[in-house]
């Protein structure tokens, strides 16, 4: 496994945090750059860096990623091996409330990156993207190679727009690049804006939650660690001239791969929420509701390109993920 330096954009967040955690165990030199924006609570993105921080090998960096010449300079500076861009303004409903936010994070911020690795190459630069972009898609399960062009909600619409800004940096500039597409990622230090943590800190507090399309919704859960796995192993694997099959995304004039990481096992929301409340040994208050605009009513990953890059990937199954989870926000929160 190569080692080296790496930049992670985003990484006191959820997913950055637990990737910088496992690249610092591996032996990288980690920078992480972060905004420590208010979109939820940010004494816990506060505590995440802490942890990060105590790690001698791990620097941060408070600043926005669309500010220019901030990432340049980052670049210019560390010239790292490795570049994750996990950055990003997140959450579907929100981009509905707050368009503007997701133009300056994930449009711009995403542009001086790809700015800033132009100037100094990386050997791999992986952008994420999302399950999202495959919006009103009808063909389950999912391929890399299925047609993208008709997003449900804006945050899905930033996110197709880095992928087709990637892959003309990388025809142009020769950047190898991996976008991958992440599936319902849940687990220990999760994002309170995610379901999962809603769920949670309802049924704790005895209030009802909220069942969006009236239940019948079936997402690809995927537990943090096992995606951690994928992105590390696929650090590995950047995009060269040859596909390995007839599944590659693999670009015909760029070294620009699309990877789904997902469990390629969609489960029943029902179901997430019965295994919520066998860890919390209560039952929930249901409030059925319509299906949320921009939402959509299943995701389900094929795995079989990640699986022929880089071999299978642990699959930590909803019972198990969702008691971690619990253990963790229990012994945070002191609930």
């Amino acid at each position: 496994m190569m080692t080296g330096k790496a930049l992670i954009t985003g990484a006191s967040g959820f997913i950055g945090f637990h990737l910088a955690q496992r690249l610092l165990v591996e032996g990288w030199q980690v920078t992480g750059i972060d905004a420590l924006t208010d979109y939820y609570e940010v004494s816990l993105k506060h505590a995440r860096q802490d942890i990060l921080q105590a790690n001698p090998n791990f620097r941060a960096v408070e600043e926005r990623i669309e500010t220019p010449g901030v990432l340049l300079g980052l670049m210019a500076q560390e010239k790292p091996d490795l570049v994750v861009h996990l950055a990003a303004q997140a959450g579907v409903r929100h981009s509905i409330d707050a368009p503007e936010s997701y133009v300056q994070a994930n449009l711009l911020g995403s542009y001086h990156l790809l700015e800033a690795a132009r100037a100094h190459p990386p050997k791999h630069m992986m952008m994420a993207s999302t399950s999202s972009v495959y919006g009103a898609n009808a063909k389950m399960p999912y391929a890399e190679t299925d047609k993208a062009d008709a997003p449900m909600s804006f945050y899905a619409a930033t996110k197709k727009a880095n992928e087709a800004m990637a892959h003309s940096y990388a025809h142009l500039y020769a950047l190898p690049i991996t976008m991958f597409r992440f599936f319902t990622v849940y687990g220990p230090w999760g994002r309170p804006d995610m379901a999962l943590f809603k769920f949670v800190k309802a049924v704790l507090q005895g209030e009802p939650i909220d069942i969006y399309n009236h239940g019948d919704m079936r997402r690809d859960f995927t537990y943090v660690t096992d995606l951690v796995e994928g992105i590390v192993r696929l650090g590995s694997k950047a995009p060269g001239a040859d596909a390995i099959g007839p599944m590659d995304s693999l670009s015909p004039v760029a070294p620009y791969r699309v990877v789904n990481i997902g469990n390629g096992a969609p489960v029943g929301l029902m179901d997430f929420v019965t295994a919520i409340e066998t860890a919390l040994g209560q039952k929930a208050e249901k409030r059925l509701l319509p299906m949320q605009p921009g939402d959509v009513p299943a995701t389900w990953a094929d795995a079989s390109l990640i699986t022929a890059l880089i071999g299978p990937l642990p699959r930590t199954d909803v019972a198990t993920g969702v008691a971690r989870f619990v253990e963790w926000y229990r012994a945070y929160y002191k609930a």
